[in-house]
């Protein structure tokens, strides 16, 4: 009769010659996650806050912030000057929504995306929506825009 250690050696063995296939299956699949997260250079907070920095001035980042936001048929409440960049609140449906522009250079700015849904739940994939769409803004300004400042 074979030991336990025998059993527990051919049973991890039979498991892993069953499952070979699946590991290059579910690698391949998170590279491709992957390759679609990194391209968009989205960051997340544990709580669902979405953050990423553009190359581009503040006042270009707030026309761009807010085509995207009228485009999305997202309504802005507030839209106010705050002491590093600008500061947003909108409503969208039932999801309140919260930017804000953070100036680090004459032309890099760095956007936060927050979407609450109730008291206590988070919209992250909303807050990434808004950040792409902003995204897609910035690639419509004009080029002179863009290199004048």
């Amino acid at each position: 009769m074979p030991s336990h250690g025998l059993k527990v050696l051919a049973l991890s063995g039979g498991i892993l010659l069953a499952t070979q296939g699946c590991a290059a299956v579910g690698l391949s699949a998170f590279g491709a996650g992957a390759g679609v997260a990194g391209g968009t250079g989205t960051s997340y907070t544990l709580d669902s806050v979405a953050y990423r920095t553009f190359t581009m001035s503040s006042d270009d980042m707030r026309r761009a912030t807010l085509s995207a936001l009228k485009r999305m048929d997202i309504k802005v409440q507030t839209d106010e000057a705050a002491p590093d960049g600008r500061h947003f609140v909108a409503q969208a449906g039932d999801r309140a929504v919260d930017i804000e522009l953070e100036r680090l250079t004459a032309r890099t700015t760095r956007m936060r995306v927050s979407v609450k849904h109730g008291w206590i739940f988070r919209d992250r994939a909303t807050a990434g929506e808004i950040i792409a769409q902003t995204e897609h803004s910035v690639d419509l300004l004009p080029t002179v825009t863009q290199k004048g400042k």
